[in-house]
């Protein structure tokens, strides 16, 4: 099985999709590659383009803060997203390009092999739970497959133009990190199974 580096490698000269034309540089992911959760987001915007790394402008800072919240750290996850170039003017990706990424996360979910991931936005969820998954409709659930428990919930970027997400999302960080102990703390079993309630009704589009 190739190791990480080579995974990075060989993202860094893909051209399988038209979003290689317009990046600056391939943005593969950041934090502890021995972590026990990972990640997943869109696409980088033109901050992660630049510097090479997810997750560093606003919508990145807020996750950060989400994630120290419940006490989090980048030893705790290894953050990615669905696909590694930047969409132009930072629209969705399309489905093609969704397609054209799949090999290099099938390839870093299978080298990481994190019990927990986390689906950050409709994208991600979209791309691993099927195409017909609404974000809106599942989050708040943890769905088991293939041996990984699977925590889809809004992108960090919807809360930042839609504050009434804050806290559905901070509720599902809570329950993500309890689980996240559950499993260091070798209770798996423990972890809930139910979707869980949204607080006061706040599960909104």
């Amino acid at each position: 099985m190739a190791d990480l580096e080579e995974l990075r490698r060989s993202a860094q000269a893909c051209t399988d999709c038209v979003l290689h034309e317009g990046r600056t540089q391939v943005v593969f992911g950041r934090g502890n590659p021995a972590a026990r959760i990972l990640l997943v987001g869109e696409g980088p915007g033109k901050d992660e383009d630049l510097q090479g790394l997810p997750f560093v402008g606003a919508a990145g800072q807020l996750l950060d803060k989400i994630l120290a919240a419940v006490d989090l750290s980048e030893q705790d996850v290894y953050i990615s997203n669905t696909v590694l170039c930047r969409p132009p003017k930072n629209r969705a990706p399309e489905p093609t390009e969704v397609s054209a990424c799949a090999r290099h996360r099938s390839a870093l979910l299978a080298v990481l092999d994190p019990p927990i991931v986390v689906l950050l936005g409709a994208t991600a969820t979209k791309a691993v739970l099927g195409p017909k998954t609404s974000v809106t409709a599942v989050r708040g659930s943890r769905i088991v497959q293939d041996g990984r428990a699977y925590y889809p919930t809004f992108h960090p970027a919807a809360l930042l133009r839609d504050p009434s997400k804050k806290r559905p999302v901070w509720h599902d960080f809570q329950r993500i990190a309890k689980d996240y102990r559950l499993i260091l703390d070798g209770a798996a079993d423990d972890a809930e199974t139910e979707p869980w309630p949204a607080p006061d009704g706040a599960e909104s589009r």
